[in-house]
């Protein structure tokens, strides 16, 4: 299982994903362009000390991104969206999925909705707009990984 970020805007979610995803033995494939300098330099000064332990690969754009799933492993594409219907809590996960989250300031655009497998959502009390990327995904993981038993042992 992965965990891919389309076009982050904010450094410090990035960081706390791709920590998330070294602690927790997933990937992360980061598809660009980002809002930010993204380079092994601006993470290690950022904090993140864990990226000699993570699998992550940085894509040049979602064409490219889409370009190495089509020459590799073709897992769902599972897309944290506001727009969804579907609530996280109700899909059974695979474990080869993609867990997908989109820019922080504007989400995707309708290509990238077009593209994936499952649309899902963390329903929210009423009046909120959305959480935090990286919070989002730690839960959306964290059921993932229960469902599947992919969570590391000790």
């Amino acid at each position: 299982m992965r965990m891919a970020l389309y076009q982050p805007d904010i450094p410090g979610n990035a960081g706390a994903i791709m920590r998330t995803a070294a602690c927790l033995g997933m990937g992360v494939d980061i598809i660009g362009p980002c809002g930010f300098v993204l380079s092994e330099k601006q993470m290690r000064r950022a904090g993140m000390d864990y990226l000699d332990q993570l699998d992550w690969t940085e894509h040049s754009s979602w064409q490219a991104f889409l370009d190495a799933r089509a020459r590799g492993e073709k897992g769902r594409l599972v897309l944290l969206s506001t727009q969804a219907q579907t609530g996280y809590l109700d899909v059974s996960y695979r474990a080869d999925d993609v867990l997908l989250v989109g820019r922080e300031s504007a989400g995707v655009p309708q290509e990238v909705h077009d593209a994936v497998d499952v649309r899902i959502c963390i329903a929210m009390a009423t009046g909120m707009r959305s959480l935090n990327v990286a919070a989002a995904m730690a839960m959306v993981a964290g059921e993932a990984l229960r469902q599947t038993k992919e969570f590391p042992t000790p």
